[in-house]
């Protein structure tokens, strides 16, 4: 059975798939990233991980995958193939493309893992049929991922889709990217438990529990809630005005919130169009699986698109 490897690295754990030609989840495994013991360390386990997922392939279908995708996050050169630095993992322009081919003897795809998870969104998921959409997940950041016609815009540099970045309170917070009042500051879930662990007197309090607080009617949690929403729904339309998205699909912690977020999101949106077309804005479909699923489709798109004769270790995603 043909098949597929993906890999959905975290900062904490990873994710991993043999994923078949019909997109279906053939074998699932997760893995410990193990950053407390360095990035070479790192490195070492996802290639001895995607080699245990080589072996498991053989011996369960009778062959090896027939390429690979890797999802990763920090700042990622998806054509040439290089990790050019996580924080959370502290590597620095590890050649992770090529040490996979070499381990693996096949075509491997990177791809940034917003950017992955988002082209899974919009392929499989809540942006199914969209020809224009933008993926937001709101979690300890908030980044984004461009969809255009079936794949993901990186930008010319890499960096295309940080909406966390986009200053909606001019001289506010500040922000460790350098900025004051960026998005991330006040409308990740990061930032939502901080106020409302501050609003409540209670330090170990989230977002979730000011979820379940704004949905019982307490008027702290609302205020709180309803500045995030405020401060999310001015960079989303900021992000609308330029990009004219079709679908607009929120995902990570925060949206698990549901309507208590969706709602009051969609309202304040509708307040700050003008001339823009409002998008539909969706929560997203996929969950934790979406940066896996995505780095099979990064594989099996190598697969349509890999001359037989290519060194793997040359191929682009």
């Amino acid at each position: 059975m043909r098949h597929v490897i993906a890999l959905d690295v975290g900062g904490t754990g990873m994710k991993a798939a043999l994923v078949g030609d019909d997109g279906e989840l053939l074998h699932r495994a997760r893995r410990v990233t193990g950053r407390e013991r360095g990035p070479d360390a790192v490195v070492e386990t996802i290639l001895g991980f995607a080699a245990e997922l080589r072996a498991h392939g053989v011996e369960t279908y009778g062959e090896p995958a027939a390429a690979a995708g890797i999802a990763v996050p920090g700042i990622v050169d998806d054509e040439h193939g290089i990790a050019v630095y996580a924080a959370n993992l502290g590597w620095r322009d590890v050649p992770l493309r090529a040490l996979l081919a070499e381990r693996l003897g096949v075509p491997v795809a990177l791809g940034h893992d917003v950017r992955t998870g988002g082209l899974a969104e919009g392929r499989i998921g809540a942006g199914k049929g969209a020809d224009r959409f933008l993926f937001v997940p709101l979690g300890t950041g908030i980044a984004g991922a461009i969809g255009v016609d079936g794949r993901v815009e990186a930008g010319a540099h890499g960096f295309a889709g940080e909406i966390g970045h986009i200053v909606v309170r001019p001289g506010g917070t500040p922000c460790p990217c350098g900025q004051h009042g960026c998005l991330e500051r006040y409308a990740s879930a990061s930032a939502v438990s901080e106020a409302w662990a501050a609003a409540c007197g209670d330090p170990e309090a989230d977002a979730a529990d000011c979820a379940k607080a704004v949905a019982s009617g307490d008027p702290n949690a609302v205020r709180v809630w309803q500045e995030a929403v405020d401060a999310l729904a001015d960079g989303l339309v900021t992000a609308l005005t330029l990009l004219d998205p079709r679908t607009l699909i929120i995902g990570g912690g925060l949206a698990e919130a549901g309507e208590v977020l969706f709602q009051p999101l969609r309202d304040a949106v509708r307040r700050r169009v003008t001339f823009q077309k409002l998008p539909s804005i969706v929560p997203a479909a996929l969950g934790d699986t979406a940066g896996c699923l995505g780095a099979g489709l990064l594989a099996r798109d190598l697969l349509d698109s890999t001359d037989p004769t290519t060194d793997p270790s040359e191929v682009t995603a």
